[in-house]
């Protein structure tokens, strides 16, 4: 089938490759054209395994293609996929004006019968805000929200725990499921409200589960409890399962700080009062400074002054996304203590201006007092602690991501602490 992206962001790009894939002709487009012509030569300009790889063999087939302009993509192909931002606005809810704008862009060039796919999360009632922006009534609005996670997108698109398709036609409901008859998967067919619904609930049961899991973590601290085993605990209960209960630094990215707010504004308009994630939000936000507080015990009840190493700039490993990163929270906090960091993350080598970057992890250990983990990056675990030792002036780990071995470090001469676990 024939079919058009607008918007080749984090979701627009893995949604063009990924069709490509399934071997559908794809004409992705942006309106930053030195992203477009990137892209045309194969290079993607986010980390996501896999990513490039797809978007390099779709090129080759002729199966992808990516424009400057969706004026330009839009005019011949059957389906329409809207993945352009959905940024929070200042109440917390989010704001539709790229979807309104680009739906008003593509509505004089679509062809009768195309169905335009909601893809961005937009609030409850979306599809009747695209009808409107694209002043059409011969084509289709259809909601199938995207439930992906970052750094391991194309593998959650092509392997999904279902499909989500929000339709007030039966037509359109079915022309959009044969779009991914290639993957097999349960499909949830439904009316747009609730899907969109489904989107929401979705981000914010997850971020309750991380909130639930630092609370956790917190009491264990304060009782002598080991969190890790709480957890492994936990997790074998079937009714709970293990996902998303990894004690950390708190949420962040580009879905759960916006989705969760969201729909607490969602809920509030409605006439609800969303207490129960509000309280999930606010976990998180005193998450952060609870890692201050915790290096500032461990360096004597002071940071002014004091060098810290930081391990880990964005807000999960295996992406470069530093959009409401934890670890970006606490370094600012840290700073605005007084302290002096020197951060290092594989993917960012450099481009802070209140804080240094080091080259490698054991750089940034360099006269370092006390080193945070903030971003669970694979490396850490195997790291030299002792080459890591004699670079510091004093040797403390704060772990906020449960990666070392609490044993290795303390062989290697540190004072060790982490999240959930006491001492």
């Amino acid at each position: 089938m024939r079919v058009a992206v607008i918007g080749v962001g984090y979701v627009g790009l893995t949604t063009a490759a990924c069709l490509a894939h399934l071997g559908h002709e794809v004409i992705a487009a942006d309106v930053v054209e030195d992203k477009v012509n990137a892209l045309n030569d194969g290079r993607i300009p986010i980390v996501e395994e896999g990513l490039e790889d797809l978007v390099q063999t779709g090129l080759e087939k002729g199966l992808l293609r990516f424009v400057h302009g969706s004026d330009r993509a839009v005019p011949e192909v059957d389906f329409v996929f809207l993945c352009v931002p959905t940024p929070q606005d200042e109440d917390g809810s989010a704001d539709l004006s790229y979807v309104e704008a680009a739906a008003a862009t593509i509505g004089p060039h679509l062809r009768p019968e195309t169905i335009v796919v909601n893809k961005s999360t937009v609030p409850v009632g979306s599809t009747h805000v695209v009808e409107r922006a694209l002043q059409r009534d011969d084509v289709f609005v259809v909601s199938n929200p995207e439930f992906l996670r970052e750094g391991s997108a194309v593998h959650d698109f092509l392997n999904p725990d279902r499909i989500v398709v929000g339709a007030d036609s039966a037509t359109a409901a079915i022309k959009v499921t044969e779009l991914f008859s290639a993957i097999r998967t349960a499909v949830v067919v439904t009316d747009p409200p609730t899907a969109e619904t489904i989107k929401y609930a979705s981000n914010a049961f997850l971020a309750t589960k991380v909130s639930f899991v630092n609370a956790m973590a917190n009491v264990c601290e304060a009782v002598g409890a080991n969190v890790r085993d709480v957890v492994l605990g936990m997790g074998y209960d079937k009714r709970i399962g293990s996902a998303f209960l990894a004690p950390g630094p708190g949420w962040g990215g580009s879905c759960f700080p916006k989705d969760s707010q969201a729909l607490v504004s969602i809920a509030e308009q409605a006439g609800y009062d969303f207490g129960l994630l509000r309280g999930v939000i606010d976990v998180n936000r005193a998450q952060h400074q609870r890692v201050v507080d915790r290096l500032t015990e461990m360096v004597g009840g002071s940071l002014a002054g004091q060098r810290i190493a930081a391990w880990g700039l964005t807000f999960k490993a295996r992406t470069d996304d530093l959009r409401d990163s934890p670890a970006l929270e606490v370094i600012k906090r840290l700073t605005d203590a007084g302290a002096c960091v020197t951060a290092y993350d594989p993917t960012h080598p450099s481009g802070f201006e209140s804080f240094s970057v080091a080259g490698d992890a054991l750089s940034a250990c360099d006269d370092a007092v006390a080193l945070v983990v903030l971003t669970e990056w694979d490396e850490f675990r195997w790291i030299d602690l002792g080459k890591a030792r004699a670079r510091m002036m004093a040797h403390r780990i704060y772990d906020t991501r449960n990666v070392i071995d609490p044993l290795a470090a303390r062989r290697a001469g540190f004072t060790f602490a982490a999240v959930g676990l006491a001492g």
